[in-house]
């Protein structure tokens, strides 16, 4: 009898020790990795109101757009404002399927759109750092949008504009396609760089080819490496080093938008990383599609 209940002991004692050994903090190998998709992806860039002294992450950005503005909610493990309730499952159906933990569609100003291109693995270790960040009990700012925006519209959206599902080989090397997933995925380019329809939906057959109406109206540049309106005069090794410093090969410097997108999180990749997606950049196929006004240009714009 007393055996028995030593056994009972024992099983009710690795019973209860297990939700324990869940919880248990993640390792530093996979913060560490979470972090550098972080920066790749640009987060603490839209998610923070830096302009008005904001914490990092605690929401609160406006970004402009055609449709009204949109304000960036609070990624903070707060568990009243920002994402401290949710589960890891919630986290990875917001970036692979763009729904919220209770179902509803987001719209895609957040670019679930490209970030469900990210492999599994990559959205827990993302979700693990942004959990080991500082909590911020800061409320969200509602979006200001036209009438006419409403979420259950979402649903036809995403029927003709996104696709989920993770990032697939497209055939390259193994340094193309490495670039590939970083520029498609984690650093969403393509979302900047391409004009929309009027619904809103990326133009595909001006992939990466600039648009006059960027985020904040600003006028995004066409980087497909056709020579005349793209970077087709620079070399791989021009853009690697641009996107780790900002300097073009003018000696001109990236501004607005860029320059952020460069300092909070470009910079922190490693070189192999950067002319990784150099290398992907360049077998783009060029497209012509001027989005400056005509002026003199230099030799490598």
């Amino acid at each position: 009898m007393r055996a028995l209940r030593g056994r009972r002991f024992l099983l009710c004692l690795l019973v209860t020790a297990a939700p324990l050994a869940l919880a248990a903090p993640p390792d530093d190998s996979l913060l560490r990795r979470g972090e550098y998709l972080y920066r790749a992806g640009g987060c603490a860039g839209c998610h923070t109101d830096e302009k008005h002294g904001g914490a990092e992450n605690a929401g609160g950005r406006a970004i402009e757009s055609p449709f009204g503005t949109f304000y960036a909610p609070n990624i903070t493990p707060d568990p009243v404002h920002g994402i401290g309730k949710w589960s890891e499952a919630d986290f990875l159906r917001a970036l692979r399927d763009g729904k919220s933990p209770a179902g509803s569609h987001y719209y895609p100003a957040f670019p679930y759109t490209s970030y469900t291109l990210l492999y599994d693995d990559d959205m827990r270790a993302l979700w693990a750092y942004l959990r080991s960040r500082p909590a911020v009990a800061r409320a969200n700012t509602p979006h200001d949008l036209a009438w006419y925006v409403v979420r259950p519209a979402l649903r036809v959206w995403k029927a003709l504009y996104f696709t989920p599902g993770p990032f697939a080989s497209n055939g390259g090397s193994g340094r193309v396609n490495r670039g590939a997933y970083l520029a498609t995925a984690a650093a969403h380019c393509v979302e900047c760089h391409t004009p929309r329809g009027r619904l809103g939906g990326l133009k595909k057959d001006l992939s990466y080819a600039g648009t006059r109406e960027g985020p904040d109206g600003d006028v995004v540049p066409n980087i497909t490496p056709d020579k005349d309106t793209g970077i087709g005069r620079w070399r791989e090794g021009d853009l690697a080093y641009y996107l780790e410093t900002g300097i073009m090969p003018d000696g001109d410097s990236a501004g607005d938008l860029m320059a952020e997108v460069i300092d909070s999180g470009l910079r922190f990749l490693t070189k192999d990383d950067l002319r990784a997606i150099a290398a992907y950049i360049f077998t783009l196929a060029p497209i012509e599609h001027a989005v400056r006004k005509p002026r003199e240009r230099s030799k490598y714009e």
